[in-house]
């Protein structure tokens, strides 16, 4: 028997409620879902790569089915097919989601035809959240306890105050 496997990737910069929907809901679609968290050049991160993975190890952690997390810096197809995955998730919130992922999805498509891309629309109370607005609201003193758990919530706090006391 193949064991489907999906691959979830994104830079996870806080990891957000709306992240953990879409994992939750893909874990049920494959036998082995891998978290690929991986770097953007045109982001600016407030986590590495390392304490962004284990902020994921830890959100998914009570999470049912075989979930892995794992860092990647390629194209994603070349990562897929090193996972041995049949499948990309991806999580839409609007219409600008659509039009970003279709086109990736056809980039993607012609890059690798042997791997399908999967869209999940984000639950309706989550469609907003999005890690760049999160931390944004955070920085200005926002509260961000609607959109992230209580965990990522503090070191996301814990980042800024240390940010705080370089800039002075």
């Amino acid at each position: 028997m193949t064991i489907r496997t999906g691959v979830y990737p994104g830079t996870f910069d806080p990891i957000t409620l709306g992240h953990m929907d879409i994992i939750r809901r893909g874990a049920k679609l494959v036998d082995r879902l891998v978290i690929g968290v991986t770097t953007n050049p045109s982001k600016n991160p407030m986590f590495s790569v390392d304490e962004r993975m284990a902020m994921v190890e830890r959100e998914v952690a009570g999470i049912e089915g075989e979930i892995q997390v794992v860092s990647f810096d390629s194209l994603l197809m070349d990562f897929a097919e090193r996972q041995g995955a049949s499948m990309i998730v991806r999580g839409l919130r609007a219409v600008a989601d659509f039009e970003y992922e279709y086109q990736m999805a056809g980039m993607n498509q012609q890059l690798n035809s042997r791997i399908e891309t999967v869209f999940l629309m984000a639950d309706v109370s989550l469609q907003p959240i999005a890690s760049r607005l999160v931390k944004e609201i955070a920085i200005y003193g926002g509260e961000i306890r609607k959109f992230v758990s209580a965990a990522v919530r503090d070191e996301v706090a814990a980042r800024i105050e240390v940010i705080g006391r370089k800039g002075s």
